[in-house]
């Protein structure tokens, strides 16, 4: 039996909740995605923001 985390982390995050966590302005990120230093996906009509992404610019490595 596999033990799971209550609070699992998220495998993306929407745009307002990316700029939450991150404490980066929705201007900001956007221009980040188009800077090609942050990844970004579209899912239908929803942008959506690789957990690993964000984690990786916070990092300093993207």
């Amino acid at each position: 039996m596999a033990l799971t985390s209550p609070n699992p982390e998220p495998l993306a995050y929407s745009v307002a909740d990316a700029c939450r966590v991150s404490s980066i302005g929705r201007t900001r990120l956007y221009s980040l995605i188009k800077e090609g230093r942050l990844e970004a996906r579209k899912i239908g009509k929803r942008t959506l923001i690789p957990a690993a992404s964000l984690r990786a610019l916070i990092d300093g490595e993207a």
